[in-house]
């Protein structure tokens, strides 16, 4: 594997965590709390394995620019779900952290308060950064 792979095992880390959101999701409201909380540790286990490999790739990268052939409606798109994405993206380790720490010490209102906050940007955030590299790398 080259640092030219990153980009696709990135998106296949994002395209992991959200699946593994949405299952976690479907096992509480299902009241299976144990399944659950294994799920939702993979998820987080998996969203530090992309950030990781995130800051790898971009520290001998640097920044990777819109291709200059798409123009017209695609453009302003690409940046607005950039835009977006990563202005979310940032919230995410915080939020997830302090979301998680909630339930591991027990605190289940206190987690379930901040988990419908957390969740649906986790969420977002995943999925748009499969957009994101399909829109860089694919189109």
């Amino acid at each position: 594997m080259t640092v030219h792979d990153l980009p696709t095992l990135n998106a296949v880390l994002n395209g992991t965590a959200a699946i593994l959101l949405f299952i976690g999701f479907l096992l509480i409201k299902n009241g299976k709390r144990e399944a659950h909380k294994r799920v939702m540790l993979a998820a987080f286990a998996t969203s530090i394995v992309f950030l990781i490999d995130y800051l790898i790739y971009h520290a001998q990268v640097g920044s990777v620019h819109y291709p200059d052939r798409h123009t017209g409606f695609m453009r302003p798109l690409y940046y607005t779900i950039l835009i977006t994405h990563t202005s979310l993206a940032v919230t995410v380790p915080v939020l997830a952290i302090i979301t998680l720490r909630r339930a591991w010490k027990g605190e289940f209102a206190r987690h379930k308060k901040l988990a419908k906050w957390t969740w649906p940007i986790w969420m977002y955030v995943s999925v748009t950064g499969v957009i994101v590299y399909l829109m860089l790398y694919q189109f």
